[in-house]
């Protein structure tokens, strides 16, 4: 039997076959996952919050643009029998030895922070990971830290923030996260003279 002849056509039609089948499967995959993976970021955003501010019954969040960056930052304003308790914050830097750090940050109404846990980051495992709360306590040291009478700067850079050994821009960056939390904070919720409620109800 003759062997069939290899022609551009026959070559540009295998290609797109082959292109559609891997589009189509991608899709499927993505419609498969993206409810779960959606889900599983709500839960973990859920689960921060929680840990970052003190015990709750209702969430009004809200979003406000620091002044330094052009992505605004959600505040989760924190009700228990209708009393404020607590603001968590989800902030960011890209100051890290990987870029990419995202935090909650819980602070009390008063603005002094209450607890501090991280949401993503890509630092080096055994050293910029210290700032994962199952690898290192260094991240308890921010636990009523008012930023109102501390720097949130590194010791080594005049603050009131112990580094981490071998992990300094590391450090530095987590940092600048909650710093870049809290200035929004005392920015919208100070030199704008609103309160906290017509705040949320604006």
């Amino acid at each position: 039997m003759a062997k069939k002849e290899s022609t551009f056509s026959n070559m540009v039609l295998t290609l797109l076959l082959i292109t559609a089948c891997a589009a189509l499967t991608l899709a499927m995959v993505y419609n498969v996952t993206k409810e779960p993976i959606e889900r599983g970021r709500l839960e973990r955003r859920q689960a921060a919050i929680s840990f970052v501010v003190p015990e709750f019954d209702e969430i009004i969040s809200k979003k406000f643009m620091p002044s330094d960056v052009s992505d605004s930052l959600e505040f989760n304003f924190a009700y228990k029998d209708g009393e404020l308790v607590g603001i968590a914050v989800q902030t960011f830097t890209n100051q890290g030895f990987s870029g990419y750090i995202s935090a909650m940050v819980g602070f009390y109404p008063d603005k002094r922070i209450y607890d501090v846990v991280h949401l993503q980051h890509s630092e080096t495992p055994g050293l910029g990971d210290k700032i994962e709360k199952d690898k290192s306590d260094w991240s308890d040291q921010f636990r009523d830290f008012d930023p109102a009478e501390k720097d949130l700067r590194l010791k080594s850079a005049q603050g009131d923030v112990d580094g981490i050994t071998a992990a300094t821009i590391t450090a530095e960056a987590y940092c600048d996260a909650i710093d870049r939390a809290y200035k929004t904070l005392k920015e919208n919720l100070d030199e704008k003279h609103f309160s906290l409620n017509k705040m949320i109800n604006n």
